[in-house]
C-alpha cells in the first residue's frame, strides 16, 4: 500500500503505471459526463500552502469534490509552518483532523518532516527539489499523445529545477531517455541524476539547445526564475539568453514532437507565444491532466 508521495522515488514503476491507468480511466469518465464513484466520500484533504498557486489549488480542490470528498485550504498566514508551531506538531495535529495532507512549500525538508510525523498520507504539491504531481500529469499527457512511453526521448530546456528532477525520475522508471539543455551552473542535482542512472535511466546534460532538441519526441520548458528566486531574476534572464523554445527550435525535433510547459509561462522568455499555440503544443492538455493524475493519486493514497 502506498503511504506518501513526497517524490516519485517513493514509488516503483508499477505504482506509477497503475496510477496513470487509473487517471486515464477517471478522465474518460469525466469527459463522458459520468460521475465518479464517491470513493473519498466523507474524507477531507488538508491543503497547506506556503506558495500561491492556480493549478495546484484548483485541481486538488476540484478533484476531491469530484471523488466525493472535500478539500480545506490552509494559507501561508494561517499556519506559518515552522514559525508559529513546529512542523512536527502541525503534522500530528492535522492527522487528527484530516484524511490526507497536500503541501506546497519552499523547502523539501518540510515535506519530509510532514511525512515523517503524519499518520495520514502526505502529498508533495511542490517543493524546491521535486514536483511529482506535475510529472504524473506530464507522463499521462505524453502517453495520451503517443500511446507509449517506452523508448521516447524527452528534452528539457532550462533550469535543472524541481520539475526537471521529477521528470528525470519519471523517465527513468517509465523507459524514456532524458536530456537537459541548460546554462553551465544550472545543471540538475547530481544525486537525482545518480539515482535515475542507478534505476537504469538515461540522463544526458548538454549546454547547446539546438543539439539537445535534435531527436526529441518531447520538448519541455519551464520558467527561468522560480518562486523564491525573484532576487535572481535579472541575472537569470541574462544567463538563460538563447534558451528560449520557439518554432525554429521545434522544427529541429522529431516529427510528431510534443511541446510541454508546466505553466505559468513567461512568453518571450523561456517560450514564445507562437510556439505555445503551435500544433505541437499540448500545454493546456497537460494542465488539465494535473486534475486527473492527482485524482488517481488521491484514490490510491486515501481510498
Amino acid at each position: 500500500m502506498l503511504r506518501h508521495l513526497a517524490t516519485l522515488a517513493d514509488w516503483n514503476s508499477q505504482d506509477i503505471w497503475e496510477t496513470l491507468e487509473l487517471a486515464a480511466h477517471l478522465k474518460r469518465e469525466h469527459r463522458a459526463g459520468i460521475s465518479h464513484q464517491p470513493v473519498l466520500e466523507g474524507m477531507t484533504l488538508g491543503m497547506v500552502f506556503q506558495k500561491p498557486s492556480l493549478r495546484t489549488r484548483v485541481s486538488f480542490e476540484v478533484g476531491m469534490n469530484q471523488l466525493g470528498g472535500r478539500a480545506l485550504y490552509i494559507g501561508p498566514d494561517e499556519i506559518k509552518l515552522g514559525q508559529r508551531e513546529t512542523t512536527e506538531d502541525i503534522a500530528i495535529v492535522l492527522s487528527r483532523y484530516v484524511d490526507g495532507i497536500m503541501a506546497r512549500v519552499f523547502g523539501h525538508e518540510v515535506i519530509e518532516e510532514l511525512a515523517r510525523h503524519a499518520t495520514v498520507p502526505v502529498i508533495n504539491g511542490l517543493s524546491d527539489l521535486y514536483h511529482p504531481c506535475q510529472a504524473l500529469g506530464d507522463m499521462l499527457t505524453i502517453w495520451e499523445k503517443r500511446r507509449t512511453l517506452e523508448g521516447l526521448a524527452l528534452t528539457f530546456v532550462g533550469d535543472g529545477n524541481n520539475v526537471a528532477h521529477s521528470l528525470i525520475i519519471a523517465c527513468a522508471k517509465l523507459g524514456l531517455s532524458f536530456r537537459i539543455a541548460c546554462p553551465r551552473g544550472h545543471e540538475p542535482d547530481g544525486k537525482v541524476v545518480a539515482y535515475a542512472q542507478k534505476e537504469g535511466g538515461q540522463v544526458e546534460i548538454m549546454h547547446n539547445v539546438r543539439e539537445a532538441a535534435q531527436g526529441a519526441d518531447v520538448l519541455y520548458t519551464d520558467v527561468w526564475t522560480s518562486m523564491g528566486q525573484e532576487n535572481e531574476a535579472t541575472e537569470r534572464d541574462n544567463v538563460f539568453q538563447g534558451f528560449t523554445v520557439d518554432e525554429p527550435l521545434l522544427s529541429t525535433a522529431n516529427d510528431g514532437c510534443i511541446l510541454l510547459h508546466c505553466l505559468p509561462a513567461h512568453y518571450g522568455e523561456e517560450l514564445t507565444y507562437e510556439a505555445s499555440r503551435h500544433q505541437a503544443s499540448a500545454i493546456f492538455d497537460q494542465a488539465e491532466n494535473r486534475l486527473h493524475a492527482q485524482k488517481a493519486a488521491l484514490v490510491r493514497l486515501l481510498g
